[in-house]
């Protein structure tokens, strides 16, 4: 780690010489260092309480989107009815921007719901094609050795299908928590009047700059968490790729 934080202190100390030593960069839109860590401190109480709200919302809206996405993708992936009427329907929805259904779920629903609406649907697309690719492409080896032996339908769907396709509801799953963080914050911007996309629209409403940097800081942090997180999960549930990719 030596390195990684011999480069960090380096790149701090060029930005405070860049804004506040040789003022190259105009004020306040390029705060220092020291200028964004004093934001930090003076609004950790609403950076906290903001971080909590946005929390919340990500994590409902992501839990209501995978929970479909499994179900949907499961369904579609295993069942050729559910196939042919399901597939033109996610290639229509589908690749529509979730941040476009942003106007209309602020005229159907309440801020707070809309934001978990919208963030549900942008984890639902990639998780339930993901699912559907990983349980059509079971091997029919295993599907057969199970029949084989007896396996009833529900034990080829739970037993055999959804656990050879789990790698690949897990690289959904990676993707959608993407999609699902960058919505929420551009939900938090225009509706929603509490979390970190709501923090950076109103210091910036201010000009206050050094906020918005502390607020970004803020959200770095937050994803990268949630994301070592779900590595972890990952590694715990597809051990044999533990070592794989690393975060």
């Amino acid at each position: 780690m030596c390195p990684i934080i011999a480069g960090a202190i380096l790149l701090l100390c060029a930005w405070q010489l860049i804004t506040s030593g040789f003022r190259l960069l105009p004020l306040p839109y390029f705060p220092s260092p020291a200028g964004v860590w004093q934001s930090l401190i003076n609004d950790r109480s609403v950076l906290l309480e903001s971080t909590w709200s946005s929390l919340k919302l990500l994590l409902s809206g992501y839990a209501l989107g995978v929970a479909i996405a499994l179900v949907t993708g499961v369904c579609i992936g295993w069942y050729p009815v559910a196939r042919y009427w399901g597939m033109p329907l996610l290639k229509i929805v589908g690749p529509i921007p979730a941040t476009a259904w942003v106007p209309l779920a602020m005229i159907l629903l309440s801020p707070s719901y809309s934001a978990v609406g919208l963030v549900a649907l942008a984890v639902w697309f990639p998780v339930t094609m993901l699912t559907i690719s990983g349980i059509a492409n079971t091997r029919a080896s295993y599907l057969d050795v199970a029949r084989t032996l007896g396996a009833s339908q529900s034990y080829l769907i739970f037993r055999v299908a959804i656990p050879a396709a789990l790698p690949n509801i897990f690289i959904g799953l990676f993707m959608g928590l993407g999609t699902s963080f960058l919505t929420l914050i551009v939900a938090e911007t225009v509706g929603v009047k509490s979390g970190l996309g709501w923090y950076v629209g109103w210091a910036q409403g201010w000009a206050e700059y050094g906020k918005v940097y502390a607020a970004l800081v803020i959200m770095a942090a937050f994803f990268s968490s949630i994301m070592t997180i779900l590595f972890k999960v990952r590694d715990r549930v597809l051990v044999w790729q533990k070592g794989t990719i690393k975060w």
